[in-house]
């Protein structure tokens, strides 16, 4: 509490002294020829002595600017920057009153227009058409910062506690390094251990598909890409660093990191390994891999597993020991041909004990299943990603981007579970002891060839994907289970029966997808594009199902069991054609497309003897819709609607009965008809460049006109029989927003944020044979404050609340809800000189848990680190879970069950480390300085 009484008397002070001592500069800036007015012009301030940017702001719609600057003893210059004009320059001999540029004229530049942004002086933000870029130099990180602390810094980024980046409220998918992914494209590694200092520009874009990058369209997602562009002169050099650390209870954490760029050549290794639940790549100079607080955007102190370009590493729930080595490759080996691949190796053990207690919800009475279970995850994977970009001539270009993974996964579970009624009565139990092995080959590739035709704006594009994978699995299954009955319901038992198992299933699971399309636009006019197209898709899962119960005579499992063998198969072959329009114009971008799609869906299986065949025909509508409305620089409208539907799976409509889990049996429904659902989204976004605040408002949801779901029917002793049934009117909605600002004066930098995140859905099913329904409600508001005190001191505390509330038709409770309560707060100091103090402290509060799990932790991670050698060596001591109190206990409500959990979590451990940092760029150490403050 003293450090925030401390820095709330700092803010208070801060504000005060810069009121006295601040003053207005304003205008209007328009051009000489025309004197139209200029919008987004970026109007900065600078000093004479040093060129260090002193503010900055973007002009009106009608030309006008204002900017709000300390007093200045020193000369200043006031320089406005527009793409097509030539840069304005004036000098001022002080500031000490406010200021009237009155109408600044800005002449044409005649010299091309790349020749403009290559030469002149980059100022600290320009809009460029669809592209907002950021002058990394303009803007203050400390020495050896990563990206992600340069990304925070500038207006309208907002990076949330679970690492999802978004700008001016548009999430952010792609995180690219000169154009080209950096081992992934969503971007972690790159964030995380890119050094800052080598940033020229960030720019930030709409995110396109390969497809639309490649055609050169506009782009339709409703998500914001960015593009680290590197400096010229670091463009050539090697850079990187080592990290190792041991600890208390024999945890250690130690990673490698080395790149090596000389123009489009770039390689890239990494490696790491640990048993701290981390990925292990991280440039964070406080807390190096650790997990919890600051760290929670790469890895999940409770969870263990972690992912890379859409690849799963990590074990799981428990604590996590893991290894992984990376190549990342990117060259153009001729002409017009860039190259991009890389492969991982990563192994992971993960030992988790869970305890779990369900409420199950009935009709006619609920009850309770209690679990715990102790389990080990051993997996281990090869993956291989490459893509080929060649520009076969100025009119055609071809993209290749085949992917290979090889796997294996070893799963052992000790468990047990009995279910109780309301009263207490035992309903069943079980103990199972249960090993699964499962090898996995996956191999899919993405081909895209585009060629433009004589007339402009008409062109040709062709398409192939393939996904092909297979999954051979062995489970061993040693079980126990009894069933308990009160047959004259006098609340005694009087029938007992059991289940016991010891047998071996062999599952052999193969699924192929291919997707072929054709796509011709021909110009209407200049901004009317009509697309005729035509797609086919064919998917097919093929399961092959053999079971064997062991045989004491051989001492085998040579016993087929014919009652868990079984052979399904699933295809649907879909041919679509369409039609739509393109309107692209200044402000709007709207495409329609609609058409129908015919499908044949076929089925069959092998069952006890007996062989299914299930076929069917289907011609239903396809329709998708979006438009992207720019009513300035600063506010944009997006929407969108798509009509889906997806076919059923062959156990959902194979009648074959799956008896593999004792308390369980499925059957499929040869009745049941495809899934069919709109889906639409909405949103508004507003960003202030000169008042560097903003906000985005959203909406949007599903909504079934048919789906399918599983209808589960209960035996007295709770073993269920599950099949599906088709139901209507389900839906699922979200709406939220947020708003942000950001303050900059001297050395304070303040940064405010507000959210709102909420769904509400409807679910429907049967249970027992009866309809029912449950309306749920989940509000999220959010809080967040970030401030700076030059390079000595930073704080950011945020809260999060979480509200959810469940309402139910047809069952014995008629309500459920929780309330969950996040407040964490993170301090960094940066004195004396070379040294380094981190503190994370959290607090979780769990409403409704259930008794026997905790409802509240504290989370307190602290790292205290001195630099060596020029700021080469760093040396730490970091504290994890400082009051020993981490706990992973979390509650789920659903339609059917109110679920409270537990799983083993990394406890208290002391770790000291040592981070070596490596850097050369064009045949010298790089020069290790700050970016300038914005004063």
């Amino acid at each position: 509490m003293p450090r925030f009484h401390l820095t709330l008397l700092l803010v208070l002070l801060s504000c005060s002294a810069y009121s006295q001592n601040s003053f207005q500069i304003k205008g209007k800036v328009h051009s000489k020829e025309g004197n139209k007015p200029i919008e987004s012009a970026t109007v900065y301030v600078v000093a004479v002595k040093d060129s260090a940017v002193v503010d900055y702001s973007i002009t009106e719609k009608n030309g006008s600017f204002s900017i709000s600057v300390r007093k200045q003893a020193n000369p200043i210059l006031l320089k406005v920057s527009s793409l097509g004009y030539k840069t304005y320059v004036k000098r001022y001999p002080d500031l000490n009153a406010n200021l009237d540029a009155a109408e600044i004229l800005m002449e044409d530049e005649a010299t091309n227009l790349d020749e403009v942004i290559i030469k002149s002086e980059a100022p600290p933000i320009r809009i460029k058409n669809d592209t907002l870029e950021f002058n990394a130099s303009s803007f203050k990180v400390r020495p050896d910062a990563n990206v992600e602390a340069l990304l925070k810094q500038l207006p309208g980024v907002e990076i949330d506690s679970d690492g999802k980046i978004t700008v001016n409220g548009k999430e952010v998918n792609q995180i690219l390094v000169n154009g080209k992914p950096f081992f992934d494209k969503d971007g972690k590694i790159a964030l995380q251990n890119l050094p800052s200092d080598i940033i020229n520009k960030v720019q930030i874009t709409d995110s396109k598909t390969k497809k639309e990058e490649i055609s050169g369209v506009k782009a339709a997602s409703n998500n914001a890409s960015i593009n680290l562009t590197i400096d010229e002169d670091k463009n050539k050099g090697f850079f990187g660093k080592v990290m190792g650390g041991y600890g208390t209870d024999d945890r250690y954490e130690s990673s490698l990191l080395a790149n090596y760029f000389k123009g489009k050549q770039k390689i890239s290794i990494l490696a790491s390994s640990n048993n701290i639940n981390s990925t292990g790549f991280s440039m964070n100079e406080i807390f190096d891999s650790m997990g919890g607080g600051r760290n929670n955007s790469i890895y999940t102190s409770d969870n263990g597993s972690f992912g890379i370009n859409g690849m799963n590493f990590g074990g799981g729930k428990g604590i996590t020991q893991s290894n992984m080595v990376g190549l990342n490759y990117a060259d153009e080996f001729i002409k017009d041909m860039d190259f991009n691949g890389s492969y991982f190796y990563t192994d992971a053990n993960a030992k988790n004990t869970n305890r779990t207690r369900q409420v199950n919800l009935l009709p006619g009475g609920n009850y309770t299943t209690e679990s715990d279970a102790q389990t080990v995850d051993d997996k281990y994977a090869h993956n291989f990603n490459t893509n080929f970009e060649y520009k076969i001539d100025s009119t055609s270009t071809i993209y290749l981007s085949p992917k290979f993974v090889k796997a294996n996964s070893k799963f052992r579970s000790d468990s047990n579970e009995f279910s109780e009624d309301e009263n207490g009565l035992r309903l069943n139990e079980r103990s199972a002891n249960t090993f699964d092995e499962t090898d996995n080959t996956s191999f899919s590739n993405q081909i895209y060839y585009f060629k433009t035709l004589k007339r402009k704006g008409r062109s040709i594009s062709l398409g192939f994907d393939n996904e092909n994978s297979k999954d051979e699995t062995s489970n061993l299954n040693r079980s126990a289970t009894t069933f308990f009955r009160d047959t004259d319901n006098d609340g005694v038992i009087d029938e007992v029966s059991e289940d016991n198992r010891n047998q071996t299933i062999f599952n052999r699971r193969i699924k192929d997808s291919y997707s072929a399309s054709f796509e011709y636009m021909e110009p209407i006019v200049d901004s009317v594009r009509l697309k005729i197209a035509v797609e086919y898709n064919r998917q097919k899962t093929i399961t092959d199902k053999n079971a064997f119960d062991f045989d004491g005579l051989s001492g085998s499992y040579s016993d087929r069991n014919d009652l868990l063998s079984n052979y399904l198969s699933s295809a649907t072959n879909t041919v679509t054609p369409s039609a739509g329009i393109n309107i692209e114009k200044n402000k709007m971008y709207f495409g329609v497309s609609a058409g129908t799609s015919i499908t044949k869906f076929e089925n069959n299986s092998l069952y006890l003897g007996q062989a299914t065949v299930l076929n069917k025909d289907y011609v239903l509508p396809s329709a998708n819709a979006y438009i992207n409305y720019r009513f300035s620089k600063s506010k944009s409208l997006w929407a969108n609607y798509t009509y889906t539907v997806d076919f059923p799976t062959a156990n959902q409509i194979l009648p074959v009965e799956d008896l593999s889990d004792a308390l369980n049996t499925y059957i499929g429904n040869p009745d049941v008809n495809p899934n069919k659902s709109h889906y639409t989204y909405i949103s508004f976004r507003d960003y202030d460049y000169a008042t560097k605040s903003g906000y985005s408002l959203y909406g949007g949801g599903t909504f079934y006109d048919n789906q399918v779901v599983s209808s589960t029917v209960y035996d007295e002793s709770r073993k269920r029989t599950t099949t599906y049934e088709n139901i209507s009117g389900s839906y699922s909605t979200w709406f939220g927003g947020n708003w942000n600002k950001s303050i900059k004066h001297e050395a304070h930098s303040y940064r405010f944020g507000i959210g709102l995140s909420a769904g509400y859905s409807k679910s429907i099913g049967y249970t027992n044979g009866e309809l029912f329904d449950a309306k749920a409600l989940r509000l999220t508001p959010r809080v967040s404050f970030n401030y700076d005190y030059g390079e000595l001191f930073s704080i950011n505390p945020t809260y999060n609340f979480t509200y959810s509330d469940t309402q139910y038709t047809n069952y014995t409770l008629e309500k459920t809800s929780n309330v969950l309560h996040k407040f964490n707060i993170q301090t960094t100091t940066y004195w004396p000189k070379h040294v380094v103090f981190g503190n994370d402290f959290g607090y979780n509060y769990n409403s409704n848990i259930a008794d026997g799990f905790k409802k509240d932790f504290y989370l307190w991670n602290s790292s205290l680190g001195y630099n060596f050698l020029g700021d080469k060596l760093l040396a730490k001591v970091k504290v994890y879970d400082l009051l020993n109190q981490n706990q992973s206990a979390t509650r789920t409500i659903t339609a059917t069950s109110i679920r409270d959990e537990e799983n083993i979590v990394l406890k208290r451990y002391l770790m000291f480390s040592l981070t070596y940092k490596l850097d050369k760029f064009g045949g010298k150490g790089k020069e290790r300085k700050s970016r300038r403050w914005m004063d």
